[in-house]
């Protein structure tokens, strides 16, 4: 085996019930070499790491680190082998701080003072050019911070050998930046690292080479000089994509819906919306930026009666209706989409099909004491062939569906009803890239009919090119209202880290 290979995957299958997850897939990583895993959600990415990492165990296949056999059955197997996984969702506790978070789970007691391994930290902080206050507790850390503890807690296990799971989901690009450095610099260090991801144009940027991986089988390994965004999203996809998003220009717009100096506190007595303004208008995008927990989920509640404001005004079409049951301003023409991380836990019942969770949204509205589901179901069968919901059929249970499909049922169902207002969070959060244009499409022609759209997102190039403005969120605060056509991402980022627009006043979301 090559010097510098350091760990070759073959013929690796795993298998979830009748579920193939991964089917002979190969893959080679070297040494000081930075490898992008790409593929749509469920092309069986992050299951092969989790593999690689000992957390789960293949069904057949073989796995060789430095020319060795290896056969893991937990993580602390993989770590002694030199492999550490960072998780999209870390694992850190809470109440401990970095220093303990590092040194929880390695030979170094937790209540000794620990001045020797203090210094291995800050060693190994400086070499990779990591910052961090080793006494700061996790609760009080931001989302890089604790990205950042999560690299130094597996390097200082000894790992060279790093798996970064979506490592950019949730920070800002000026974050993102300060990660590929990191990064670059393992791969200077001698370190292979493999990045799980599907921001094609972060793979361009920062990889050496791609392994495309399509419904859990290797299509391709291909190096960065060879390929294109454009070909790896055929790669992903299995054909040509068109990936431009049209923004169609506003028409007859006016502000329907109207939120003026919104307060609102949560159970710990937080504030998480603190004096919120914002103009929904017809036929226009108003797309809403932030980084995860700034507020973006409190406000979409606000907006329909879910959360109960501390103070602060909501007009809809000129009508003061703050405080008015979900119900009334569902009928009144707003709908909400929200996709939560998990889809299930808002908006739809799993156990029941398509038919029944579209009449969970009017069954009040039909007369008498039985209720008919003649017309649900031709809505429900036009909405599967609409959206492409793969689906055996419409009285399929929901909780059976892939992640995409439930998205498009949920989404579907809102859009079915008419609205004027549509407000939609993480619409395409998990989809992949056909399904998520599709709903693009779809926000569009509501867009083109009238309707009013707020669009909460996560990824700034497509906030950049969907909508019309798009308004800032830091701590459950505005921070700024720009255009989208004029604005730049390194603006934006700004913003998500707390800068305040200075023109924010003069056109404070209007």
């Amino acid at each position: 085996m090559n010097e510098s290979v350091v760990v070759k995957l073959e013929k690796i299958t795993k298998q979830f019930g009748l579920v193939v997850a991964n089917e002979n897939v190969d893959l080679t990583l070297h040494k000081g070499e930075i490898h992008a895993l790409l593929g749509e959600n469920g092309a069986g990415k992050s299951t092969l790491m989790n593999m690689l990492s000992g957390i789960y165990t293949p069904d057949g296949g073989s796995i060789f680190v430095r020319g060795e056999k290896v056969h893991f059955t937990s993580p602390k197997q993989a770590i002694a082998h030199g492999i550490g996984m960072v998780h999209q969702h870390f694992k850190l506790v809470e109440s401990f701080t970095a220093r303990e978070n590092i040194i929880a789970g390695t030979k170094a007691s937790h209540f000794t003072t620990g001045h020797k391994e203090i210094d291995q930290i800050q060693a190994l902080c400086k070499k990779y050019h990591l910052t961090l206050d080793l006494n700061k507790k996790v609760c009080d850390m931001s989302v890089s911070e604790k990205q950042m503890l999560e690299i130094i807690k597996v390097i200082y296990k000894g790992c060279d050998i790093l798996i970064l799971d979506e490592p950019t989901a949730v920070l800002t690009p000026q974050e993102v930046e300060v990660l590929f450095d990191i990064v670059r610099r393992m791969k200077k260090e001698g370190c292979a690292v493999v990045i799980i991801t599907h921001k094609l144009h972060e793979v361009m940027a920062l990889c050496d080479c791609v392994t495309v991986l399509r419904k859990g089988t290797t299509i391709e390994t291909v190096q960065i000089g060879d390929t294109s965004p454009e070909h790896l999203t055929e790669l992903m996809v299995g054909c040509a994509t068109d990936l431009s998003i049209t923004r169609p220009t506003p028409q007859n717009v006016q502000v329907m819906y109207e939120a003026k100096h919104l307060c609102a506190i949560n159970k710990e007595g937080v504030k998480v919306l603190d004096d919120v303004s914002l103009a929904i208008r017809s036929g226009e995008i108003l797309g809403v930026a932030g980084v995860a927990g700034s507020g973006q989920k409190e406000l979409c509640e606000v907006l329909v009666g879910l959360y109960k404001l501390q103070s602060g005004e909501i007009i809809y079409k000129g009508e003061n209706i703050t405080g008015e049951a979900p119900r009334k301003i569902f009928k009144r023409g707003i709908a909400m989409s929200f996709i939560p991380e998990d889809r299930l836990g808002m908006g739809l019942v799993g156990s029941m099909d398509i038919v029944d969770n579209l009449l969970l949204k009017e069954y009040h509205t039909q007369k008498g004491f039985f209720l008919s589901k003649n017309k649900v179901k031709d809505k429900a069968a036009d909405l599967v062939e609409k959206l492409s919901v793969k689906t055996p059929s419409i009285f399929h249970p929901v909780k059976m569906l892939s992640g995409g499909n439930i998205q498009k049922v949920l989404l579907g169902r809102e859009i079915e009803a008419s609205p004027e207002v549509l407000i939609t969070a993480y619409a395409v959060r998990g989809l992949d890239v056909g399904a998520t244009h599709q709903i693009y499409d779809l926000i569009n022609e509501e867009k083109e009919k009238g309707v009013g759209v707020l669009f909460i997102g996560e990824d700034l190039d497509v906030l950049l090119q969907l909508c019309d403005r798009i308004m800032v969120m830091c701590n459950g605060k505005v921070t700024g209202v720009v255009k989208a056509e004029e604005a730049t991402k390194d603006q934006i980022g700004m913003m998500m880290s707390g800068h305040i627009d200075q023109a924010k006043e003069a056109h404070h979301a209007s």
